[in-house]
């Protein structure tokens, strides 16, 4: 791994990629420092120390704390995230959207163009929200309500727009997809306190040493599960027949159609858990009398919320893959190509297989999200573990992680030098 890491140096483009990289995370995590003005920040800690429970915390564990010191990124990359599930799902039912995303590079353009122009509309609405909340607040700001309203929606949908643009340039210019890599930094950024609040509670005998041990080992095999499941794929066999171009025979050759476990990745739980704590937000700010009783029930870590939380997310992965993944147009373009799966005939029986396998195998995606998902709950109930082992947060980083290996990796193995995997899978040229 050190020798890998090593080659980097050796790639000019590689390097200056990584550099790039580093130097546009440096940035984002110091506009998270910056708050927006006429805020009353000790009174904001105090504000999120009673709500941590809310949306506002699964924001801020997404923000990496820009929520919690109310920055100009305290929206983080969410309304972007939001946009561009929003315009996926449009382009299932809005024929536009449909002939756009099937023009090629043009019509990808111009989706990626209504994208930005509802992730500011989106940051807008909820900048609106947020800000409305916090001016009603007693001794929040320091301006008035109407003034601090306007001054900190704008200032937070500007923030989300350059964070966009800090994205954009990463995936171009530099390594990895800029977006997730924001959202790893936001999440790693939190790690070390959380590791440093752990130690007190082991000196102050809160937490026993053979129990921060076990911690370790659940954590740890999670990891490898994770990177398991995030890697596995089911191949289903296609063979394509030969043709006869001119002079040139073409086809004739066996490949596979690989189907991951985990087609949805991390947008179930992300959905899922917004979703559910979306009572206990409004809750806060409406004295409901219903929304109170609800959000009573729908405790983190009780049940009833467990159970929702868990049928949300397989939910929410059976419509995410129904969305991004058609058995229809995979079988109608194996069928013009000339391929086929052996012993299912093409067309219509193909779409029917590739779908009664993709079900199946999304179910034990489903399950496995689930369960990360749910496994902190049970080691903060019968271990009082400080901070989460497992959960959307870890599944993040580990699946950032391993695609930003593999682009590294990648560019490795195109300037023959070893990459990162040693098993044989993959090799450079000596």
């Amino acid at each position: 791994m050190i020798g890998s890491i090593g080659n980097i140096a050796k790639i000019p483009e590689l390097k200056r990629r990584v550099i790039f990289t580093l130097l546009m995370l440096f940035v984002y995590r110091l506009g998270v420092h910056i708050p927006v003005p006429g805020i009353n920040t000790a009174a904001l800690r105090d504000f999120f120390g009673k709500y941590s429970q809310t949306l506002f915390g699964v924001i801020d564990m997404f923000t990496g704390g820009a929520m919690e010191n109310f920055s100009v990124f305290s929206l983080g990359i969410m309304p972007y995230i939001s946009a561009s599930i929003i315009l996926q799902l449009l382009t299932v039912v809005v024929p536009h959207l449909e002939r756009l995303s099937k023009e090629g590079e043009a019509g990808r353009k111009k989706i990626t163009q209504y994208t930005r122009y509802g992730t500011v509309v989106l940051a807008l609405i909820q900048g609106l929200g947020i800000s409305v909340g916090l001016a009603k607040s007693e001794g929040m700001v320091y301006m008035s309500p109407t003034a601090f309203v306007l001054l900190s929606m704008i200032t937070l949908a500007a923030g989300t727009a350059f964070i966009m643009w800090l994205g954009e340039q990463m995936t171009e210019r530099g390594i990895g997809n800029g977006i997730s890599l924001i959202i790893f930094a936001g999440i790693v950024a939190r790690m070390p306190s959380a590791l440093g609040h752990t130690v007190q509670l082991v000196q102050t005998g809160d937490i026993g040493f053979l129990v921060l041990l076990l911690l370790l080992v659940i954590m740890i095999a999670v990891i490898g599960i994770i990177v398991f499941v995030e890697r596995g794929q089911r191949r289903i066999p296609v063979q394509y027949a030969k043709r006869v171009v001119g002079r040139r025979v073409y086809g004739g050759q066996s490949t596979h159609l690989p189907l991951k476990v985990n087609t949805a990745g991390v947008i179930p739980p992300i959905f899922a858990s917004s979703l559910i704590i979306f009572p206990a937000t409004i809750a806060q700010f409406l004295n409901v009398p219903i929304l109170t009783s609800i959000t009573s029930y729908l405790r983190p870590g009780s049940f009833l919320y467990e159970t929702i939380f868990v049928a949300l997310i397989i939910f929410f992965c059976y419509f995410y893959t129904a969305v991004t993944f058609n058995p229809v147009d995979v079988a109608e373009n194996m069928k013009k190509y000339g391929g086929y799966i052996p012993g299912i005939r093409p067309g219509k029986k193909t779409a029917q297989y590739i779908d009664k396998v993709l079900t199946r195998i999304t179910f034990g995606g489903a399950i496995y999200v689930s369960v990360v998902c749910v496994l902190p709950s049970i080691l903060i109930s019968r271990f009082n573990a400080p901070f989460y082992f497992g959960g959307t947060s870890l599944l993040i980083v580990v699946g950032v992680a391993l695609d930003t290996l593999t682009q590294i990796e990648s560019h490795m193995i195109q300037r023959h030098y070893e990459g990162f995997i040693r098993s044989g899978r993959i090799k450079g040229r000596r």
